[in-house]
Order: C-alpha cells, then sequence, then structure tokens
C-alpha cells in the first residue's frame, strides 16, 4: 500500500473552507442554496471525525452522513491540496467582503460590487466610513438618502439580537477554537467561557480565555484560524464574526492572570457583580494578602468566602448566597453518574439503526443498561409499533439478551392521547419494564385542557416517566401552555418521575422547572432520546440541564444500578 500523502488541512479547516463555499453560493441564490446547505450540512458532519486520515486512505469519506459525490471530492481535494476548485472560483466569482456587505439589508449583490469596484470597499467597517466620509452618495445610483438610510441600518444592525446557535453546534465550534489555540506556540491554558461554559441552550457569543507569556503573539497567530470572516483587536482582547454565523470573543491575558479572567468571563454579568461586590463589602481583596493573584478558580472562590460554584450555577440564581451559607449540594449530578441510557428508538419506529446496534454501542460506551422505547401505535407519523410488532421486539430483546453484557429493558414512549390516557391497553403497559409517557400532537390546546391532559396521565397507576415534557423544539416550537406547578404536584403525589431530555433540539424540562420539581422531591430521569447510535452522547447535555436546575446524583434513577432501576421505573 502507497504512502499516504500528509494532509494539507485539518478536518477543522476543511469543514471551515466548506462552509467558506456555503456562504458564497447562498449569495449566487436560486439552486446554489440548496447546495449550500449541503456544503453547510458536510461542514458540520466533518467535525465529528475522530479520524480522517484513515478515512480518506481507505477512501471512505462517503460514508459520513450527508457526504455525497460532490463534497467526498472536495474535502479529499481540500485535504490533499489545500485548496479547492469549487472555492476558488467563488471567490474569483464574489471577491473577499462580499458575503459580509451583501448581509447588510438594501444592498443589492449588484450595489456590492459596485462598491468593490468603485470604491474599494471590502467590509461593513468600510461602509460606514465610505458613507460618514461622504463617499457613497457620490456613486451612480445611490445618493445622500441611501448613504443615510445605510448608516442608520448599519446602527440598527449592531443593536438587533445576534444570531443565536444550538448549544450542540456552538460547542463543536468552541471546541474547534480551543483545539486551535492549544497548537499555538506559547499557549499556557484554554478554557470556553460565558455562556457556553454555562451550558446555555442556545449561545450567541463563543467566549474563549487562554493564557500565554506573550498574549499579542498568540493573538497574531490566531488570526490565521480558518473560520474567521472579520475580527478586531483591541489589546489583548480579540472580537470575530465566524463562518458558521456565530460571534467569538477571546481573551488572552498572562498566566497569573488566568483565573480572574476566567471567573469573569464565565458567570452572568449579575453573578459577577455580585461576588465581588460580596468581596467588597467584605474588605476581602483579590489579590490576597501576599498580593498574589488566584491559581484557579476555586481558589478564588475559597479566598472570597464561599463554597465554589460550578458554572452551570452561575446565574445569580441564589447560588451565590447558597455558596456564602455552605448551603451549595457538593454532589451534582455528573456524566461518570449515569449507569444506564433511557429513552433510546430503533428502526421498529422511527430510529436509525437496529435494536443490535443500538444496545451493543450502549454496552460499548460502558452502560450497564438500556431502555428500548420505541413509539406507540398513535405515533403513525413515527411508525408506531402496534401489538403484534411489540411482540416480535420482546422475542428479539429475549434472544438478544443471551449475547450481551448490558441489560435490555422493554418499554415503550407511550403517546398520551388528547384525554390523558396511554394508548396501550393496561394488559400491555403492564407488562412493559418502563414507560416514557410523552405529548406529540395536539400542542395548540387551551392552558385548562392541556394542563387537565397531562394530570390525568400522570394519575395513571402505572408508573410512567414525563417525555420531553412541555414539547419546545428550540428555535422553532415554544413550550406548550399548561399550569407547569399543578401538573408538578401531581407527579410529587404520583407514581411518576421527570425525564431531562438530552436531545440537543429539546433540552427539556428547561432549568427554572427543574428546580421547581426539586422543591417537590420529584426524581428525574437524565435520557438521550436517540434515534441513532450517535445520539446516545446527548446523555452530557442531559446532565447538563440537570446540573443548571440544581440536580443531585442521589436525585436521578438511572444513576442507579441496574436492579435498583429496575425496581425504580418499573410500571406495576
Amino acid at each position: 500500500m502507497p504512502k499516504q500523502q500528509k494532509p494539507q488541512l485539518d478536518k477543522f479547516a476543511i469543514a471551515a473552507a466548506l462552509q467558506e463555499i456555503a456562504a458564497l453560493m447562498e449569495l449566487k441564490g436560486g439552486k446554489y442554496r440548496f447546495k449550500a446547505k449541503a456544503y453547510n450540512a458536510g461542514a458540520r458532519s466533518l467535525q465529528g471525525v475522530a479520524n480522517l486520515d484513515q478515512l480518506i486512505a481507505q477512501d471512505r469519506v462517503k460514508s459520513l452522513p450527508r457526504i455525497g459525490d460532490a463534497l467526498a471530492s472536495q474535502i479529499k481535494e481540500l485535504y490533499l491540496t489545500g485548496e479547492s476548485s469549487v472555492l476558488k472560483a467563488l471567490k474569483e466569482e464574489f471577491p473577499v467582503g462580499t458575503s459580509e456587505l451583501s448581509s447588510v439589508p438594501g444592498l443589492s449583490l449588484a450595489k456590492v460590487q459596485q462598491l468593490q469596484t468603485e470604491l474599494g470597499i471590502r467590509s461593513v467597517a468600510d461602509l460606514k466610513a465610505a458613507a460618514e466620509a461622504g463617499r457613497i452618495r457620490e456613486l451612480k445610483g445611490f445618493g445622500a438618502k441611501t448613504e443615510q438610510r445605510l448608516l442608520d441600518t448599519i446602527a440598527s444592525e449592531k443593536k438587533k439580537p445576534k444570531q443565536q446557535l444550538h448549544l450542540h453546534h456552538a460547542l463543536n465550534t468552541g471546541e474547534r477554537i480551543t483545539e486551535y489555540l492549544r497548537g499555538i506556540e506559547g499557549v499556557v491554558e484554554v478554557s470556553l467561557a460565558g455562556s457556553l461554559r454555562r451550558w446555555q441552550e442556545t449561545i450567541a457569543t463563543i467566549d474563549v480565555v487562554a493564557s500565554s507569556k506573550s498574549p499579542a503573539s498568540v493573538l497574531k497567530q490566531f488570526l490565521r484560524f480558518p473560520m474567521i470572516m472579520s475580527s478586531q483587536i483591541n489589546g489583548t482582547e480579540f472580537t470575530a464574526e465566524l463562518a458558521d454565523g456565530v460571534s467569538l470573543s477571546l481573551s488572552v491575558v498572562v498566566p497569573e492572570d488566568f483565573a480572574m479572567m476566567l471567573f469573569a468571563k464565565t458567570g452572568s454579568s449579575s453573578h459577577v457583580e455580585k461576588v465581588v461586590g460580596y468581596a467588597t463589602s467584605k474588605k476581602i481583596s483579590l489579590t490576597g494578602s501576599n498580593g498574589r493573584a488566584p491559581r484557579s478558580e476555586e481558589e478564588l472562590y475559597k479566598r472570597f468566602r464561599m463554597q465554589y460554584v460550578p458554572p452551570e450555577l452561575r446565574e445569580d440564581q441564589g447560588e451565590i448566597e447558597a455558596a456564602v451559607a455552605g448551603k451549595l449540594p457538593e454532589d451534582l449530578l455528573t456524566s461518570d453518574d449515569i449507569k444506564g441510557m433511557v429513552h433510546c428508538h430503533t428502526t421498529y419506529s422511527d430510529g436509525k439503526h437496529s435494536l443490535e446496534q443500538m444496545v451493543r454501542a450502549a454496552e460499548a460506551m460502558g452502560m450497564k443498561y438500556i431502555t428500548i422505547t420505541d413509539h406507540s401505535p398513535t405515533a403513525f407519523y413515527a411508525n408506531g409499533v402496534e401489538v403484534e410488532r411489540l411482540y416480535r421486539q420482546w422475542d428479539e430483546i429475549d434472544e438478544l439478551q443471551g449475547q450481551v453484557k448490558i441489560k435490555i429493558l422493554r418499554g415503550t414512549e407511550s403517546d398520551i392521547v388528547a384525554s390523558g390516557q396511554l394508548d396501550y391497553p393496561d394488559r400491555i403497559l403492564e407488562q412493559f419494564d418502563v414507560i416514557v409517557a410523552s405529548i406529540h400532537s395536539r400542542y395548540k390546546m387551551d392552558k385548562a385542557k392541556m394542563t387537565e391532559r397531562i394530570v390525568t396521565a400522570m394519575r395513571q397507576p402505572v408508573f410512567k416517566i414525563w417525555g420531553h415534557a412541555l414539547g419546545r423544539l428550540l428555535q422553532r416550537r415554544p413550550p406548550f401552555d399548561c399550569d407547569v406547578e399543578r401538573v408538578l404536584d401531581v407527579i410529587a403525589e404520583s407514581r411518576a418521575a421527570i425525564e431531562i431530555n438530552g436531545d440537543p433540539y429539546r433540552l427539556d424540562l428547561e432549568p427554572r422547572w427543574v428546580r421547581e420539581a426539586r422543591k417537590r422531591k420529584i426524581k428525574f430521569v437524565i435520557s438521550v432520546d436517540a434515534h441513532s447510535t450517535g445520539a446516545l452522547h446527548n446523555v452530557k447535555f442531559g446532565v447538563a440541564m440537570a446540573r443548571r436546575g440544581w440536580v443531585r446524583k442521589t436525585e436521578v434513577l438511572n444513576a442507579l444500578p441496574t436492579n435498583g432501576f429496575s425496581k425504580a421505573v418499573r410500571p406495576v
């Protein structure tokens, strides 16, 4: 076998190039918008590759999700040569800055090209400067009114909320940034910060903190990061707009200032202000009696005479008072605490992988048990499992159980129909090992009827887990309307637990309601809502939402060993 050629670009640089192609194809419009979506999807798929070298060597790039012939060809070309014929052609058609300028409302592609050709404008900053200098009004087809309108638009665009990325997409980008920084000579420490480190559901700005004895040198080298579309440096602060539409804020400080900067850049503004205010009121020096800055955040909080506050809790929602009083839970749930995968779909309903594939993937992750909870018959759109097929699944589970060590639990994601009933007959419900009860239809019922629907379901005599409780899909569908506190009161008195759903498009139940459930001593299950083997890794998102809700290990059923979990969730 011939020796493999050394790659010209790594997977991150290749993904960035694919995203740049997508952005330029969007400018072309028409049929190219569909191609742009394909390139963006391909970039996301490439980011998750463990070993691109091997895929290239074995000519298996097309085995990746959403990668077809055209994309595979461009990936291999970028990998082997560092260039893309498609990107080169697009750049010849659209000079530097075209994408950024085209994002300004009121500027057509033709006008952008005119501004570039006649005034050499390459960015929004150039556009603003030219308008303020009165140079744009001199161009044919513009005029003074258009010039002023552009200035007003630029000003109003700055006030608009920034584009929000789903947590998992922002995390992928954030990890690419931190990995790139760690490869820069002189970098000592790197960490994500801000809302991403607090695991907020959607992210507008990716905050990163790094340390080096030569911060200016690091910032200069970071300018080569391939996803940067536009950037600005102000001292040790670096801001940029990235190819996936999100903003980056990078702070590079000397090593002794790293802990303080990470603290300042991680918590919500009210958390940071209140902690510093508390320290000031107690006359606590930020540098300590020895004049030395804290070496870690743990040391910093200790110096402030309070417990260490985990990043997920830094929202000024009672955590500071609890930390001062020494009452923060010290056994917050971690991913290592999870013993079993809950809420998993297979090809029996709408899953992408077979029963055996899902089971073996969970076993390979070190899980002790897995619940197979395919959709029930009412979910016809998801190939809901009728009783006859359910029996076949149970037979397959019995056969597979003899081949694996992981315990396979027979379950269902049973629809809560409009009346509040679960849609398998009682004789079937009683034979399951676990029941997840969810709403998948009629989301627009009025508040009173929806509340009664859920209350009725939660009062069913079988033990059930309330699945993706309020039905939200982030940035697509809001939570449905119901009296959540009344439902929680009923669950507290019923045979039920609540799912914290790790699907990154759901992340449901949201943390504020998780905290309300904790007050009622309700138990939780961290679920993956997995429709593929890859989605089993959703568990980290579920754990993060639980931590944001202050959930402790002892409050989570699937932190129990197999026998304890089985006993806790058994329907009858």
